[in-house]
């Protein structure tokens, strides 16, 4: 079976600047600002939600078909997808636009200033769940799917393709709930089967849709909230399950734990599991790959998860 992942094919370049934006921004003069700053440090990773949730659910075992939007310049992530035996078919190439990126710039104190040019994938209500579902052989067919941050015109498309499919999805707004109103998001969690939020977003999804989480969670079968350090925890059922939060070998970067996350809870949900096992999966994927740098860098296989796993839970996942 596989899993339809609508989102975000994007490029992070990361900046390092050796000492303090504070030490170099007057803020008597912020109405005026005008400051560059020097960055000998800097590399590119491979990034964006879908290529990210795809990377993770893919060393899960599971079979993600990633739907995304990408620019002129994506061969090189072409040849990395080539590599890693994931499939193009739904990635589209908008000519004459460039493939989502971000520009990071961190200071020594872990701050940072970001710029992010969307890129084609403001096209990518280009793609039609349809022609994925259609693409497929009938014996393998679309069972689930994750609508992830990814142009608004194509987010609220796919979430009305996947309900007219009849295909269960994640609702994962992220960084673009911002972009809908009360009633936008009221609309995406009617037709979704799953939602899930950081504590930000969980409280910025309540003030706007004028409902408390309990409440929104009634809507579906579970609202997942994660809480960083704090674990996260899962609303099904009118019960809350508190998920604990798996120790890392490191803390390296936090780029990207969020998608890996979510693969585990898309693994979770398409394996049968249990809400409880599905959340402290998915918390493992989190760990595994706050030790890395970059969303897609973290080596991992089914061995060293089914492993992790039964070390952290004392329970075989397979």
């Amino acid at each position: 079976m596989h899993t339809l992942i609508c989102g975000s094919v994007a490029f992070d370049t990361i900046m390092v600047f050796g000492d303090h934006f504070k030490n170099h921004i007057l803020p008597e003069k912020i109405h005026i600002l005008n400051v560059a700053f020097l960055v000998p440090d800097m590399r590119r990773e491979f990034g964006g939600c879908a290529a990210n949730i795809a990377y993770n659910l893919q060393a899960l075992g599971g079979s993600p078909l990633m739907m995304a939007a990408v620019g002129d310049d994506y061969a090189p992530y072409a040849a990395r997808f080539e590599h890693l035996g994931l499939s193009q078919r739904h990635v589209r190439v908008v000519p004459g636009s460039f493939t989502a990126q971000a520009f990071i710039t961190t200071d020594l104190a872990d701050n940072q200033i970001t710029a992010f040019h969307p890129g084609a994938m403001n096209f990518s209500h280009y793609n039609h769940v349809a022609d994925a579902v259609d693409a497929v052989d009938a014996a393998q067919p679309i069972s689930l799917g994750i609508i992830s941050p990814d142009g608004r015109e194509g987010m609220l498309q796919h979430a009305r393709e996947f309900a007219d499919a009849g295909i269960p999805f994640v609702f994962d707004p992220g960084q673009g709930l911002p972009m809908f109103d009360g009633e936008a998001l009221l609309q995406f969690i009617e037709q979704a089967k799953y939602v899930t939020v950081n504590d930000y977003e969980a409280q910025l999804l309540q003030e706007r849709t004028g409902h408390s989480l309990a409440a929104l969670a009634q809507r579906v079968d579970a609202l997942v909230v994660t809480l960083g350090e704090q674990g996260s925890t899962i609303y099904t059922g009118g019960q809350q399950i508190a998920i604990p939060c798996v120790k890392a070998s490191e803390l390296v970067d936090p780029t990207g734990c969020g998608d890996a996350y979510r693969a585990g809870l898309l693994y979770g949900i398409a394996q049968g599991y249990d809400w409880q096992t599905t959340g402290q999966l998915a918390s493992l994927m989190g760990a595994i790959k706050i030790a890395h740098r970059g969303g897609q860098n973290h080596p991992v296989s089914t061995d060293e998860i089914g492993q992790r796993y039964f070390e952290t839970f004392d329970q075989r996942l397979w």
